[in-house]
């Protein structure tokens, strides 16, 4: 259900949703949760974002990056420095906004795992939304690498019982094939029709995924993958106040290089908070 100023949502008459907005404001009006936002211009924001975080899995889809683990990883020397860890470090005096975007134009000089696709997917499809100025603003010191964002991106994780287009939820395959860990699961954008863009899956059903990743368990498996009801998301409320001109505080967010390829959200979070004992 959607609540604008604390009212169920009517949309004006100046608002003309297209295809892709119509089925994301229909799964937000369809859910049991309430979507609560200060306007209709918060509201938009965040169709809009979710939209071209469709968009941009599509095209992420139609272009030339392939899948690579840690060890493996490539990216274009023109913007991004590889760490050793396997991630891209944008550099010194490069625009945020022409780097990721050029993941997309120069595709086939990029190779990257399921995590780090989702969040080039959402910092390219809010630059559709936001624009140059804004996003690099708000963005001046990326580093891509597994689940790793900028805080001022709000990732955040829940189990629920629905997904909304734009959202990334996760397959898991638990009898993954030892030798193939990266298949322990598909991190995958909804792009709505029960259709899921995981890297190195292409765009799949729900069915087709499950299929896929099944092949890779081992040999004595007696457990399917499977939707989990994980669901990850940025925060677009803030950012949408922030593009209409809120100011910022930058800091760095911690980052540990975990070398675990196709791991969830809460996975990242859980080797953020992992302390070993000795």
């Amino acid at each position: 259900m959607i609540q604008v100023s604390g009212m169920p949502f009517q949309p004006s008459d100046s608002w003309k949703p297209d295809q892709i907005e119509t089925t994301i404001i229909k799964a937000l009006q369809k859910t049991p949760n309430i979507y609560s936002f200060s306007s209709e211009k918060e509201l938009l924001f965040e169709v809009k974002s979710r939209k071209n975080i469709i968009l941009s899995a599509k095209e992420m889809n139609d272009g030339e990056s392939t899948f690579a683990t840690f060890r493996t990883a490539r990216c274009n020397p023109t913007y991004w420095q590889l760490t050793r860890a396997g991630g891209f470090l944008l550099k010194r005096q490069t625009s945020p906004a022409a780097a990721i975007r050029d993941i997309f134009t120069n595709s086939d000089q990029y190779k990257f795992e399921c995590a780090t696709a989702c969040v080039i997917n959402f910092y390219h499809g809010l630059l559709k939304t936001m624009g140059d100025y804004s996003f690099s603003t708000l963005f001046p010191n990326l580093y891509l690498y597994s689940w790793h964002t900028d805080d001022d991106l709000g990732l955040y994780s829940n189990f629920v019982n629905h997904y909304i287009p734009g959202d990334v939820v996760y397959f898991n395959n638990p009898d993954v094939n030892p030798a193939t860990p990266w298949f322990r699961g598909v991190n995958a954008i909804a792009i709505g029709n029960d259709e899921f863009f995981g890297h190195g899956f292409s765009i799949r059903t729900e069915e087709k995924m499950i299929e896929a990743l099944n092949t890779k368990r081992r040999k004595d498996s007696q457990q399917s993958a499977y939707l989990t009801s994980l669901i990850t998301r940025p925060s677009f409320q803030p950012l949408a106040r922030f593009s209409a001109g809120r100011t910022i505080h930058k800091t760095r967010p911690f980052i540990v290089h975990h070398n675990k390829t196709s791991v969830s959200f809460r996975q990242y979070l859980y080797e953020l908070t992992y302390i070993p004992k000795y």
